[in-house]
């Protein structure tokens, strides 16, 4: 006889070191008779068992006469005298995959193509039935997940069953089904004394993992006084006969089928409903369906924990609270003026006005103050007013309280003045006593800020710059899809029954929707193939992707979902109507160093629906205009956008299956403002890397002045008696430079997205004491107090020096990606901007221009608007390199 066997891959190979690894190898035995055969492939594949798949290939001589028949029917074997297989040695092996080198580290972290078949371009080889026993032609199946790979599993939706026969002993029926296909079973619960039960539950089954051409669903009766339940009936389908249904094809109807008994004896007393089909992930049944790969958790809270589900963020709004004035407010001591402040409270949020002594008899105090609160619908908090008393430093007297609904105040939409109004406040301590006509009372002018966004992540990763009323919404400008394919080569998260494992998820956060994918269970290489779906109202807004270690399958204590990497994509660096496949890292900044944790790998696609409205968008404010008419002060921004993230992270939590704190808080960067000596570096080099050109240009100039080249000098010469005779050149010579320029760089344009950038973080070699300051809590936790004082101090300086220097740089960087095509929309209305301005110029004499925009910069206030101008608006626009910092 003569064997081919063809090893062509594993996949989440199981690592038995303990540390995440394995010595894996391939033995293939044949015996016929005394014959025997033993091929070993790959005797160490540490490296590619990191990351959960290894990939080898060794075949075994093929006569040329025998590769047509081998072609025809793979898999049939021909009675010939045995022949040795080949051994491949590792080395080889290694030499093969590997080279002769090691890729470096800087190369470990960057963006790969990711080489997945797509659903749009996968086939579906109909005629070779659902676990391929036919033979034919292929066609494909059409379906709406065309950015992912389709996914075939064997849905079984068990409905209920009818006239079940009582057990003899017991007098009664405690049903429920069992789903078997090969060597994985599904259970529905049981019912007590039910002889018509009503399950309508769903259970599916990878077509990978199939082992049986037959599926078998038993309805059995629970006995609690025996060791086995005793089984009523059963029926048994034929897969090569089940039939395939696609989205949008309407759910298959459930039919009856009769009992069989299990012995074949014929036809037993009860039926059964039972609809089944053969799907993909798109089917509206897979999300809440009992999935065969996640059999071995839990049922409860485990299981609610593993499904995929879509999550919408709650509506914010600013509360702004004007503190007027306070009449009639009664002092436990009226010896002395009372010293009088208004503190507000909205749920957990605190603020106060400043304390000022009352002057009049009466005790009446003026403060016309702005306090701005972060408040959610529903609106389940109150806004507590109290009026208080600063006796002394450390102790403060209440004097009067109130405590009023958010319902009762007035949504604002736009700038215009909000009526005031007097509101009565219970009295408190002293005062309450005694017998007064008149109350305290409180002047407030109070209304929900509707023409603001309530920004809820860092401005540099905003993904939503609409106002909170949705009045003020405009149209949608494209469409955001995004194909979750899988991870490959993470990380053991985890220990469970001696030995390492990891649950993966993926969430996914634009806009107000976020999105968590399936669960995969104890898989070093999960794949998902889930597409979602959002609506963009602004292409320089930027989507988050993050993965996760499920820590809550097993029970026991509680655990904490642990973090496993970060993907930021801007989507203004995307092509438009284009697939972005590509494979990115999962880098985390560990306080042990910098670790990759494996890779992620998406599809990403941005359509367009008006291009007129994308470049209309570039002339526009990034934020809603209330932003630029009555602005927040920079401390206001950074107190808000942390309740709004606190607020944010408490009501996904409330959801079933919850978002968990760790895991909103580290989507919304909430430690992205603490100091980091490494952060500061790095931006420190971002602006060095920005004066670079002008350094360069500068010693070019230097060499031209020192003749270091005759010919450049030369030229340089005859340049610049042509634009001294003719100036008016001078502006369209410049702006016609910049456009050819543009169009140089059109060839090496960026083709992908950026990815986090390890080098330019330096994170690669940061100092082990600069690492232990980043991962430092704040406050410190030093023991010396004064040592604490200092530090907290230069910490909170620094933080604020890290965000102006960042900012400088994101400033440079924008303006050097004008001719960069990072954002191709924007440096091709940069081009035409600059061909129409050269052929202006060229026409339009020097004076005359020169005369306008100096009457234009000039202008009187009157004529000025308090929004940004729209080459500002444009610039703000601008992508930089702060997406690829971690």
């Amino acid at each position: 006889m003569k064997l081919v066997v063809e090893v062509v891959d594993a996949c989440d190979l199981m690592p038995k070191d303990g540390e995440g690894s394995a010595n894996a190898f391939v033995e293939v035995d044949f015996g016929e008779g005394s014959a025997s055969t033993n091929l070993h492939v790959g005797e160490e594949v540490d490296s590619l068992c990191d990351q959960g798949e290894t990939r080898c290939c060794g075949r075994s001589g093929i006569d040329r006469r025998d590769q047509a028949s081998h072609k025809q029917a793979p898999g049939l074997i021909e009675k010939q005298s045995p022949s040795p297989v080949p051994l491949v040695p590792a080395m080889a092996y290694q030499q093969v995959h590997y080279g002769q080198s090691q890729p470096s580290p800087s190369k470990e972290y960057i963006l790969k193509d990711s080489s997945s078949l797509l659903g749009e371009r996968r086939p579906y080889d109909r005629s070779e039935g659902w676990i391929g026993l036919r033979g034919g032609g292929r066609d494909k199946l059409t379906s709406t997940y065309d950015l992912v790979e389709q996914m075939q599993y064997l849905y079984v939706r068990v409905v209920k069953a009818k006239d079940l026969p009582n057990n003899p002993i017991s007098g009664s029926c405690d049903p429920y089904v069992e789903v078997k296909l090969g060597n994985c079973k599904g259970a529905t619960k049981h019912f007590d004394k039910r002889s018509s039960p009503e399950w309508n539950q769903v259970f599916s089954f990878s077509k990978e993992r199939i082992q049986s051409t037959h599926l078998e669903v038993y309805v059995k009766d629970r006995e609690m006084m025996m060791a086995r339940d005793e089984c009523v009936g059963n029926v048994v389908f034929d897969l090569n006969e089940v039939p395939t249904r696609v989205p949008p094809d309407s759910p298959l109807a459930p039919q009856w089928y009769r009992l069989g008994d299990r012995r074949g004896d014929g036809k037993v007393r009860g039926e059964v409903m039972l609809a089944v089909w053969m799907g993909t992930q798109a089917d509206e049944a897979f999300p809440n369906a009992w999935h065969a790969d996640a059999a071995a958790v839990s049922h409860g809270e485990g299981v609610s924990n593993i499904r995929s589900k879509v999550y919408v963020s709650p509506k914010l709004w600013y509360l702004r609270v004007n503190v007027i004035e306070a009449q009639d407010v009664v002092p436990r001591d009226r010896n002395r003026f009372p010293e009088l402040f208004v503190k507000a409270q909205a749920g957990n949020q605190v603020l106060r006005t400043r304390a000022c002594p009352a002057r009049s008899v009466n005790n009446n105090q003026m403060w016309n103050e702005d306090l701005v609160f972060v408040a959610a619908e529903p609106f389940e908090e109150h806004l507590v007013l109290t009026v208080e008393d600063r006796v002394h430093q450390g102790k403060d007297d209440l004097l009067a309280r109130t405590a009023l609904p958010l319902t009762l105040f007035e949504k604002r939409l736009d700038h215009r003045p909000v009526n005031s109004r007097w509101f009565n406040m219970e009295r408190l301590g002293f005062g309450a006593l005694e017998e007064s006509r008149f109350s305290t009372k409180i002047h407030l002018r109070v209304c929900l800020e509707g023409a603001y966004h309530v920004m809820d992540e860092s401005t540099m990763y905003i993904s939503d710059t609409r106002p909170t009323a949705r009045q003020l919404w405009k149209q949608p400008i494209g469409i955001l899809e995004v194909g979750i394919l899988g991870a490959q080569g993470l990380v053991p998260m985890k220990a469970k029954d001696d030995r390492s494992t990891t649950d993966a998820y993926c969430i996914a956060k634009y806009g107000q929707k976020w999105v968590r994918t399936t669960t995969i269970v104890d898989s070093f290489s999960p794949k998902w193939n889930e597409q979602y779906t959002w609506e963009v109202y602004d292409p320089c807004t930027v989507i988050t992707l993050g993965v996760f270690d499920n820590g809550h399958l097993w029970g026991g204590p509680p655990a904490r979902d642990m973090r496993i990497g970060k993907v930021r994509i801007r989507l203004s660096t995307l092509e438009m109507d284009r697939i972005h496949r590509h494979a990115y890292p999962l880098v985390v900044l560990q306080p042990s160093g910098l670790k990759k944790m494996g890779e992620l790998h998406l599809a990403v696609r941005f359509t367009c629906l008006s291009v007129s409205s994308v470049i209309y968008l570039y002339g526009q404010p990034l934020l809603p205009k209330m932003h630029y008419v009555h602005p927040f002060t920079v401390g206001q921004v950074d107190s808000l956008r942390h309740q709004a993230m606190s607020i944010v992270a408490a009501r996904l939590g409330r959801a079933e299956p919850p978002l968990r704190k760790e895991t909103v808080e580290y989507m919304l960067d909430v430690d992205s403002h603490m100091w980091s000596m490494r952060r500061s570096k790095a931006n420190f080099l971002r602006i060095i890397s920005l004066l670079s050109g002008a350094v360069g240009a500068f010693r070019w100039l230097g060499d031209v002045c020192r003749w270091k080249s005759p010919i450049t000098t030369l030229l340089v010469h005859v340049l610049f008696l042509i634009l001294l005779c003719f100036p008016e050149l001078i502006l369209p010579t410049a702006f016609l430079y910049m456009f050819l320029i543009g169009l140089w760089n059109y060839r090496r344009r960026p083709r992908q997205p950026p990815e986090m950038d390890a080098k330019m973080s330096l994170a690669e070699a940061i100092h082990p004491d600069e690492l232990d300051e980043e991962f430092d809590t704040f406050p410190t936790t030093k023991p010396h107090d004064l040592v604490r004082l200092r530090y907290d101090r230069l910490r909170s300086v620094a933080a604020r020096i890290q965000t102006v220097v960042g900012d400088m740089a994101t400033q440079g960087e924008r303006f050097r990606s004008l001719l960069s095509w990072r954002d191709p929309r924007a440096t091709g209305l940069f081009l035409v901007v600059c061909l129409a301005a050269a052929v202006l110029l060229y026409v339009t004499p020097f004076q005359v221009v020169a005369l306008l925009v100096g009457l234009y910069v000039l202008r009187h206030p009157r004529f000025r608007s308090k929004q940004p101008s729209v080459p500002s608006n444009f610039f703000k626009r601008l992508p930089s390199r702060i997406d690829s910092m971690l």
